[in-house]
């Protein structure tokens, strides 16, 4: 989705044009309301793995729901307003990205219940990075307002999970890569291809943000 460039920039003549025209919606909110809701899919997920046996993932399926609904209701306000906090382009990007969090968490859990995956040591601390990431971008952009240096401790910490989840998958992948289960292999490759696309997508998250945050400083 192509945007058209943000009108409203930071710097000289800022209040004057501020005051000329105003922002009609509040992106700050917004984001952060998806975020939130994107870390109760993300502990969905990682609740769900706990639970033996497995039941179809239906929590996680509706949280997804409510945050598709919230993200296209801001795209909208974001593709009629004049004037937006950042450069809108990016305000998109954040929104997407975390979204896609989220559909890789929750394809992640479906295949689980469908191909009858039982979650490993991997798995488990795979979400686990997930969703410790994931709380670092809902804080950061909480703060994205007000605090750009707390946003970037939270990135910070976010990468360092992103990096953790890297190195969870390259460990598993070799284990899986020795079994003698070849069916089952497979099977739990597609896990784990799914938790490092999501873990992906918050390492694309996190770009966005920072970069975000250099608009604004």
């Amino acid at each position: 989705m192509k945007l058209p460039k943000t009108k409203d920039r930071r710097g000289k003549g800022r209040g004057l044009f501020s005051s000329l025209f105003p922002r009609e919606h509040d992106f700050y909110r917004m984001l952060t309301c998806q975020s939130e809701r994107t870390v109760a899919g993300v502990t969905a997920f990682t609740d769900w793995l706990n639970h033996s046996p497995q039941t179809n993932p239906v929590e996680l399926e509706q949280i997804e729901k409510e945050v598709d609904a919230m993200r296209h209701a801001m795209e909208d306000k974001l593709v009629r307003s004049f004037s937006t906090p950042f450069d809108r382009q990016d305000i998109y990007s954040i929104s997407r990205q975390t979204d896609y969090i989220l559909n890789f968490a929750g394809e992640t859990a479906k295949e689980m219940y469908a191909f009858s995956v039982s979650p490993d040591p991997h798995i488990r601390s795979m979400a686990q990075q997930l969703l410790l990431g994931t709380e670092c971008i809902a804080r950061g952009i909480s703060a994205l307002e007000s605090d750009r240096e707390s946003v970037e401790d939270e990135i910070r910490r976010a990468r360092r999970a992103y990096n953790c989840l890297e190195e969870q998958y390259i460990t598993g992948m070799a284990e899986l890569l020795r079994t003698d289960d070849a069916m089952q292999a497979i099977r739990t490759r597609e896990i784990y291809h799914h938790l490092r696309d999501a873990g992906r997508a918050m390492r694309d998250t996190l770009d966005i943000l920072h970069n975000a945050v250099i608009d604004l400083a």
